[in-house]
């Protein structure tokens, strides 16, 4: 083949890989939107259903632990089915409880209920990073999974809309609205994505399958430190509404704004913060990610002034939260084989979602009990320094090792 045969070619197979890439990240973000959805309602629905602190914070906490444990078996069937048929699947199974929210649900037991399978909104990430996986080579794979991992603005388009949409036309008006959204995008999916030829299919059974992926030592350690960058980016989506109206006294819909410019920055940044992992060392990249979050966490306990301390330190803490999501998983896709990926993103995921499930909680009982929010972001700060230390110390070293393991066995960078 001839040079310009062989660049044609190459460009042909780019242009493939960015629309597939494309389509996969606009459904992460409109299940993202639909999974966001009660979040910027929190204080209206306390009012409304006249609930207390904890149980608004259950109300918004309740999507993310059912997403995120939803992940593990739509992680492992994604390995088995391919995302072209499982994307499309989600989309409309997750249409039903964003119209069930919109017009059936009218008490604190309702809205639970309807949060509950809504969750099924969150586990697409499951489904998109191994697709995107099989579709770039290793040099490119922390990129492209970086540009994916931005389709969680889904939840910034929540926070900016579901406020204003609800006001002025009705508070069903953004549920209808994401439920149409939802159908056309998986008939679209179901039209467009296709799988890449050739990609690694997992064998055995599910549970077999999940067993073998608990076993592997890179599968607890990249989910620890997920549950930190991205749980702490899924905490303070879910939870700074709420924080920047009861403590900062700042009207619901100034709220959900400010909580959009969080989102959007930490979107932003994961890209950027795989394509650093592209080009430097990862560890190294995910070390500074924490220790900035635990930096600025313990300026936030102290409760300065929010203009101007008090906005850079949330905007720093997004910065480093979203570099850090884009860290962990351009690591899994160097250390994890091909035909796991998605399993072990499943799991990964799930500690992820669960590490956002549980700071809502905390934060709206530590204020219940003392009135103000110091101790938890002194948690935070406290947790954000461990996985500084645990990524420079103990992962660098698994690295190394799996380094070594990895240039001995070329399938696994196919």
């Amino acid at each position: 083949m001839t040079r310009s045969a062989a660049d044609s070619a190459k460009a042909g197979t780019d242009g493939r890989q960015g629309f597939m890439l494309a389509v996969a990240t606009i459904g992460f973000a409109v299940t993202f939107w639909a999974w966001a959805l009660l979040s910027p309602l929190g204080a209206s629905l306390r009012e409304d259903l006249g609930l207390s602190s904890f149980e608004q914070s259950l109300l918004v906490a309740v999507p993310v632990i059912v997403g995120s444990l939803g992940r593990i078996p739509v992680g492992a069937l994604t390995d088995k089915l391919g995302a072209r048929r499982m994307f499309p699947a989600v989309a409309l199974l997750t249409a039903v409880p964003v119209l069930y929210l919109g017009h059936g649900a009218d008490s604190l037991a309702g809205y639970l209920a309807g949060g509950f399978l809504l969750g099924l909104g969150g586990t697409t990430f499951a489904i998109g990073v191994p697709f995107v996986n099989s579709w770039y080579p290793p040099q490119r794979r922390g990129f492209a999974l970086g540009v994916f991992g931005a389709g969680m603005g889904g939840t910034a388009i929540s926070s900016f809309t579901t406020v204003r949409l609800s006001d002025s036309f009705g508070r069903s008006f953004p549920f209808d609205l994401v439920a149409v959204i939802l159908v056309v995008y998986a008939v679209a999916a179901y039209l467009l994505l296709r799988d890449r030829s050739g990609r690694a299919v997992a064998t055995g059974g599910m549970l077999a399958r999940l067993a073998m992926t608990l076993r592997l030592p890179v599968t607890l350690q990249m989910s620890f430190l997920y549950a930190v960058a991205f749980g702490g980016f899924v905490a303070f989506s879910v939870y700074l509404p709420t924080y920047l109206v009861t403590a900062c006294e700042l009207e619901r819909e100034d709220a959900a704004v400010r909580t959009a410019g969080f989102v959007v920055l930490a979107v932003i940044m994961r890209p950027v913060g795989g394509w650093l992992c592209d080009k430097v060392d990862p560890v190294s990249v995910l070390t500074v990610a924490f220790g900035v979050t635990a930096l600025l966490a313990v300026v936030v306990a102290f409760e300065p002034p929010l203009v101007p301390f008090g906005t850079i330190a949330f905007l720093g803490m997004a910065a480093a939260l979203g570099t850090g999501t884009g860290a962990v998983f351009a690591l899994v896709a160097r250390l994890v084989p091909p035909e796991r990926v998605g399993s072990v993103t499943g799991v990964v995921g799930a500690a992820g979602g669960l590490g956002g499930f549980f700071p809502p909680l905390v934060m709206g009982a530590v204020y219940g009990v003392t009135g103000g929010y110091m101790l938890g972001f002194l948690l935070l700060a406290v947790t954000a320094l461990l996985a500084a230390v645990f990524t420079a110390t103990t992962l660098r070293r698994r690295v190394a090792a799996s380094g070594a393991a990895l240039a001995g066995n070329p399938a696994w960078s196919r």
